[in-house]
């Protein structure tokens, strides 16, 4: 124009923003078709043909889930670096690349693996043993419950004792079936003991009821002293009837326990020896 001033016509905003997508396509370069194999799968990318092979990584792992980091691009049999342009390596449209995964993303996802199993295993393993913990406390209670009571069955069953005992040393007697029953009721008691099943502290603490089994012990020999003296009062030696023999003389009147000498004949006593005769 004239005066120097410049006017823009119709039409060139559409050709500047042209020629920019002219201009970014050639520094990028031309578009091409990159056919993808991974595993069983088959993927089709679209990637500038200037791109690295890192670039092209990243759409990899978009259409595969496979992050960069553990991808190996192999084309014509050849592992390809991250920095490595396409068209240096001698990829064109259509070209043909293989994905692998790298190995030591495998053994690192191998040891993730039994990482996750063996953190898996030691909390099984603890819940199991908060298990046992209950159910080794359940059984220690029902143990610590059967000791009590048979103590406490002890302690009734020594009172019976302690009664006939008073009644036959006051001269009372007692039927011989109270003595075997009462025999019989301890033993029970010993049995019972015996019989707890017990595990860890209970154990010890059943062991320690010798206690108990000294007092049934001492009950029985008890019962079988008392059983003797009351089938027969004299059974005991310390009350048994003192038997002796006492010499008596007429003239003293008090009992010796040796015999009296002999007494000499009085002068008014005369022995003969003669014969009578009777007509």
């Amino acid at each position: 124009m004239p005066g120097g001033m410049l006017v823009r016509g119709y039409g060139d905003d559409n050709n500047l923003h042209h020629n920019h997508e002219t201009a970014a396509t050639s520094s990028a370069g031309p578009m091409i078709k990159i056919d993808v194999a991974y595993g069983s799968a088959q993927h089709q990318l679209f990637v500038p043909s200037h791109s690295t092979v890192g670039e092209l990584k990243k759409q990899i792992a978009e259409q595969t889930g496979l992050e960069p980091e553990k991808q190996r691009v192999l084309f014509r049999g050849k592992e390809k670096e991250d920095d490595v342009h396409l068209s240096s390596a001698g990829m064109k449209d259509k070209s043909k690349i293989l994905v692998l995964e790298n190995p030591t993303s495998k053994v690192k996802k191998v040891e993730e693996m039994a990482n996750i199993q063996e953190k898996v295993e030691e909390s099984i393993a603890r819940e199991e043993s908060k298990v046992e913990e209950i159910k080794e406390t359940e059984e220690m209670s029902k143990a610590f419950a059967a000791v009590a009571r048979v103590r406490k069955e002890v302690d009734k069953l020594s009172e019976r004792v302690a009664a006939i005992e008073v009644a036959v040393n006051t001269g009372t007697k007692i039927a011989a079936e109270e003595f075997d029953v009462s025999a019989e009721l301890l033993m029970r008691e010993l049995l019972k003991l015996d019989g707890i099943e017990a595990e860890g502290e209970a154990k010890l603490q059943r062991k320690a009821e010798v206690g108990v089994v000294r007092r049934v012990q001492g009950f029985h020999e008890t019962l079988d002293k008392l059983k003797a003296r009351n089938s027969n009062p004299f059974h005991d030696s310390n009350k048994a009837a003192s038997v002796t023999t006492k010499w008596e003389t007429f003239d003293s009147g008090m009992g010796s326990s040796t015999a009296p000498p002999p007494q000499p004949m009085s002068s008014s006593t005369k022995v003969t020896e003669e014969w009578e005769k009777f007509d």
